[in-house]
């Protein structure tokens, strides 16, 4: 029997958000209409912090002046430029700087507008780049459970995240298999950093190459520390090992580092900080600080060259989007590079991450609390779920936490944060005070 339509506020109605309990919203709406550096504002004059960086994207905070003004500079000059056969001069500036970034011959860079698309440009790369070098029967891709992608067909294919695929499971992506995650709470809980248990979990990609043959696999992706499923941390020596078996079976290794890049682990990418190199990087999100949307995929040189192999007057890759590299978006990845550098924001990203560290862990023995975990500025506590309800005591943490000033992130039983690199000591022991005292009111 279906329920009946709870009447909201007839402004909430039309639209329809992503990721919300719709319903439950229009009821209780959540509403933000400013921002600056660590906070938001709502409507009604409450600043809020945000101890999310947005959506884990708005790295030198919110407002800021010097992207602030280069995207009004850039609205002065040229609002949209043809990506197909013309282009403009501030994209191929900022696809230097970041070929400059990245590690390793990662050096050549396809824009998109987001994570999904940038995860679905990096699997078709990887299907016209086998093609390239006669060995078209590569065609599977290896993910991993609880893994997430983001939205587009290839990315809910290879991702792990039950809920975000089951409606969609007819027509996902053929032949991919998933790799383990590396959960355990009872080998990992309450681990600082990367957990010493775990690496040997990358060994079950030998089954899934043994049961699928290697020479029909195309790509491994994971994300280096995955973020929407709630800040799961690699094992010591997990990438390493993959890396490896990789390279053994001719795989692509692919990283999705939307959420890890640009000074979330404290340095440019997460393959810095891990020391593993992939052969395509996925990017968005911080790129720009989160002022306009960007994403897009680096590759090495050798991908790039495989496609570089015929007449110069045929398209190489038929693949692109209208707004790809927009010169709004690349102006404001030029400034956000330019603050990244100039004001030491991944410098600072290390030096509070012993802050975050000490302050999240100091929740262990709070009501509830089964799990607590953390790397670089990302850090998660999860919660014993209420019996036969699933993530309602999470929501209620969530909910709580806003009206008192502070904004996290909740999915399922698991409270995420994420601040700025800009957020001050004492705002990071603002949002996990919050948090404490959201625990213990939700027992």
């Amino acid at each position: 029997m279906e329920q009946p339509v709870i009447t909201t506020a007839p402004e909430l109605e039309a639209l329809w958000l992503p990721f919300t309990h719709n319903r439950h919203f229009k009821r209780h709406p959540r509403l933000v209409s400013g921002a600056e550096g660590m906070y938001y504002t709502t409507p009604d004059g409450r600043r809020v912090l945000d101890g999310l960086s947005g959506l884990w994207c708005c790295n030198a905070g919110h407002r800021h002046p010097r992207i602030v003004e280069a995207v009004k500079a850039q609205l002065d000059e040229l609002d949209y430029a043809v990506a197909f056969q013309v282009h403009h001069p501030r994209a191929f500036e900022l696809a230097s700087a970041l070929a400059a970034a990245a590690p390793a011959d990662l050096n050549h860079v396809f824009f998109t507008n987001s994570g999904s698309e940038a995860v679905d440009t990096a699997l078709k790369v990887a299907l016209a780049y086998h093609q390239a070098r006669g060995e078209g029967q590569r065609f599977r891709f290896i993910g991993r459970a609880r893994g997430y992608h983001g939205v587009g067909f290839g990315g809910l294919s290879v991702g792990g995240m039950v809920a975000n695929r089951k409606a969609f499971a007819a027509a996902l992506l053929p032949g991919v298999d998933h790799l383990p995650h590396t959960h355990n709470l009872e080998h990992m809980a309450f681990s600082r950093g990367q957990p010493e248990w775990g690496a040997h979990l990358a060994d079950e990609l030998e089954n899934i190459i043994a049961l699928h043959d290697a020479s029909t696999i195309a790509a491994v992706i994971v994300e280096p520390m995955q973020g929407s499923a709630g800040v799961i941390v690699p094992p010591r020596g997990y990438l390493e090992r993959l890396r490896a078996l990789c390279d053994k079976h001719g795989i692509l290794l692919i990283f999705d580092e939307v959420i890890t890049a640009f000074g979330r682990l404290g340095t440019s990418f997460a393959a810095e900080r891990f020391g593993v190199m992939p052969d395509l990087l996925t990017f968005a999100k911080g790129v720009n600080s989160g002022m306009v949307p960007l994403g897009g995929v680096i590759v090495k040189q050798g991908i790039y060259d495989a496609f570089m192999r015929g007449p110069e007057h045929l398209v190489e890759f038929f693949h692109g989007y209208t707004y790809s590299g927009h010169p709004l978006a690349c102006a404001a990845g030029l400034a956000a590079l330019e603050v990244y550098r100039e004001e030491g924001l991944f410098e600072r990203a290390r030096r509070l991450e012993s802050v975050l560290e000490d302050a999240v862990h100091a929740l262990r023995g709070e009501p509830n609390v089964i799990d607590i975990r953390n790397f670089g500025l990302a850090a998660a506590v999860e919660l014993a779920p209420r019996a036969g309800q699933p993530s309602l005591r999470a929501m209620q943490v969530f909910d709580r936490c806003f009206q008192d000033g502070v904004m996290l992130r909740y999915t399922g039983d698991i409270l995420a944060l994420g601040p700025a690199p800009i957020a001050s000591e004492d705002e990071v022991g603002m949002l996990v005070d919050t948090l404490r005292r959201a625990i213990r009111a939700a027992a």
